[in-house]
C-alpha cells in the first residue's frame, strides 16, 4: 500500500506498509493473499493467536447490550468476573485490579499509585521511582522517563521527570566485566547504593521488567539477583513494582514471569497478552498492602481515565484470560518455550553472526554480532536485523528486528522471538529454519 496518498501518519513515511487483510491462528495474510507466521505475535501481544471464536462471540454478545460505561461512576459485571480471574492467577497477596487502555497506560498508573501509597502510608517525600537503562516501559512523557531506551528519549530528554537509573542485569554483556556467581551481584547492589545517595525518604518505588522485553531482548536475572532486590526494597520502604506488559499472563510459561524467581511483587503492569489482540486493555494489579493503605487512608484512588474498565474491552480480555486457563496455554508455552530454545540454539549458534540465544518460555532473544568472540555489536549503517527481517519477510516469516541498544544501549541488534504461545512444532520448524537461512543470507551481503 502506498504510503504517498495515505492520510495515516505512519511511523516511516518512506516505508511501503503490506495490508493484513485477515488472520488465523499463528498466520496473517495480506490482501494480496500471502501467508506470513508471525513469529512475533505483532508486538507479543497476539498470544493465543487469530480467530479464535469464543473471544469473538464474548465481544459480540457485550457489543450488542453495553460497551463503554464511565467507570468512575458505575461497574459491570464482566469487570468484576475479570478482576477475579486475573486475582486467581496473581501471585499470593495480590488483592486489587484497576483497568487501562494499554501498556503505556498500566505503567504509568503503576507509577502513579505507588507514589499515592506513600503518601497514604505516612511519607510524603517519597517520590522518586529508579528503573533500569536497556529497559522500556511506554512512550508516553511519564513513562519514557522511566524507561532506559536512549534513541528513544533523546528527542523529548529537556520535557522529560528526572528518575534515577541502575544498570541492567545481563550476564551476557555485564555492565562490570565479571562472571555469575563469583560477581557479589554488583548489578543489585547499585540499587540499594543509588537509594542511598538519592536519599531513601526520597524513593517511592523500584521498577523493572522481570525478564526483559524490547531493549535488552528476553534478558533473564539470576534468582539471587531479584532476591536481593527484594531485601533492599524492604530495607528501605521502596515499593517492588514489575513492568509485565509484555510477560504477563502466560509469555514466559509462568502466569507472571516473577513467578520464576519467587518473590513476591507490589505492583504488576500488565497489558498486551490481557486483550490478546482483541481489545485495547491495560491493568495494575496491586498487593494488599498497597490497597490497604489507600483504604486505611483517603479510601480514594486519585487516578483514573476515560475507558477504564470499558466493558466491551473486559468482556474481550475476561474471554481471553478464560480461554488461557481453559485450554492450558501457559502449561502449553513452558513446553513449547524450552523446545523452540532448544531449536533455536542447536540451529544458529554456530553462526559467526549469532553471539547468544536466550529466554524464557516464549520470549527469546537472538543477539546478533560481528564478532563472536569480543561480542562487537554490527556497525548499525548495515542494519543487519532489519536484513534478516526483510529475507524472513519475504519467505513468509514475520520476525521483530527492531530491537536496538543490546550492546550499551545505544548499539547492538537482537531479534525478538516471541510467537502466539499456540505454535506447534512443525510451525517451529518452519519458522528456525527461514530464520537461519536469513542470517546466513544476511552474514553474505
Amino acid at each position: 500500500m502506498s504510503q504517498n496518498k495515505s492520510n495515516v501518519f505512519y511511523k516511516s513515511l518512506s516505508k511501503e506498509y503490506k495490508c493484513i487483510d485477515h488472520g488465523a491462528g499463528v498466520y496473517m495474510y495480506d490482501t494480496e493473499g500471502k501467508r506470513y507466521l508471525d513469529l512475533g505475535a505483532g508486538l507479543a501481544v497476539t498470544n493465543i493467536g487469530h480467530g479464535v471464536k469464543e473471544v469473538i462471540d464474548a465481544i459480540s454478545a457485550q457489543a450488542a447490550k453495553i460497551c463503554y460505561l464511565n467507570g468512575g461512576a458505575f461497574t459491570s459485571q464482566v469487570r468484576e468476573e475479570l478482576a477475579s480471574r486475573i486475582i486467581a492467577l496473581a501471585p499470593e497477596g495480590m488483592e486489587r485490579v484497576f483497568f487501562c487502555s494499554g501498556g503505556s497506560e498500566a505503567v504509568e498508573s503503576m507509577a502513579k499509585i505507588a507514589r499515592q501509597y506513600q503518601i497514604e502510608a505516612g511519607r510524603p517525600g517519597k517520590y522518586k521511582i529508579i528503573t533500569r537503562w536497556q529497559s522500556y516501559h511506554g512512550n508516553t512523557f511519564g513513562t519514557l522517563s522511566l524507561g532506559g531506551r536512549p534513541s528513544w528519549r533523546g528527542p523529548y530528554e529537556n520535557l522529560m521527570l528526572h528518575m534515577p537509573h541502575i544498570a541492567q542485569c545481563n550476564c551476557y554483556r555485564c555492565p562490570y566485566g565479571l562472571q555469575f556467581e563469583s560477581c557479589g551481584l554488583p548489578c543489585a547492589e547499585e540499587l540499594e547504593r543509588v537509594i542511598k545517595y538519592e536519599g531513601a525518604e526520597t524513593v517511592a518505588a523500584f521498577m523493572l521488567e522481570p525478564i526483559t522485553g524490547t531493549t535488552a531482548t528476553a534478558t533473564v536475572p539470576p534468582v539471587k539477583y531479584f532476591e536481593r532486590i527484594r531485601e533492599i526494597c524492604d530495607k528501605y520502604d521502596v515499593l517492588l513494582c514489575c513492568d509485565e506488559v509484555i510477560t504477563g499472563l502466560g509469555r514466559t510459561g509462568s502466569a507472571f514471569a516473577v513467578n520464576h524467581f519467587g518473590v513476591t511483587p507490589d505492583l504488576i503492569s500488565v497489558a498486551k497478552g490481557l486483550g490478546g489482540g482483541y481489545v485495547p486493555i491495560g491493568a495494575v494489579i496491586a498487593h494488599k498492602k498497597v490497597v490497604d493503605a489507600v483504604a486505611n487512608g483517603s479510601g480514594i484512588l486519585e487516578h483514573s481515565y476515560t475507558f477504564a474498565g470499558m466493558p466491551i474491552s473486559c468482556a474481550g480480555a475476561n474471554a481471553v484470560v478464560k480461554y488461557i486457563t481453559d485450554n492450558g496455554i501457559i502449561e502449553k508455552a513452558a513446553a513449547s518455550g524450552e523446545l523452540l530454545l532448544a531449536k533455536l540454539r542447536a540451529a544458529l549458534l554456530d553462526l559467526d553472526a549469532v553471539g547468544d540465544v536466550r529466554g524464557k518460555g516464549l520470549l527469546i532473544g537472538v543477539e546478533l554480532v560481528a564478532d563472536k568472540a569480543t561480542k562487537k555489536p554490527f556497525d548499525p549503517a548495515r542494519n543487519f536485523a532489519g536484513r534478516v527481517s526483510a529475507y524472513c519477510m519475504e519467505h513468509g516469516l514475520l520476525v521483530l528486528s527492531g530491537v536496538t541498544g543490546t550492546a550499551d544501549g545505544i548499539e547492538g541488534e537482537a531479534l525478538q522471538i516471541s510467537p502466539p504461545l499456540t505454535i506447534s512444532e512443525e510451525e517451529m520448524d518452519f519458522a528456525v529454519a527461514v530464520l537461519r537461512e536469513a542470517i546466513i543470507a544476511a552474514s553474505q551481503s
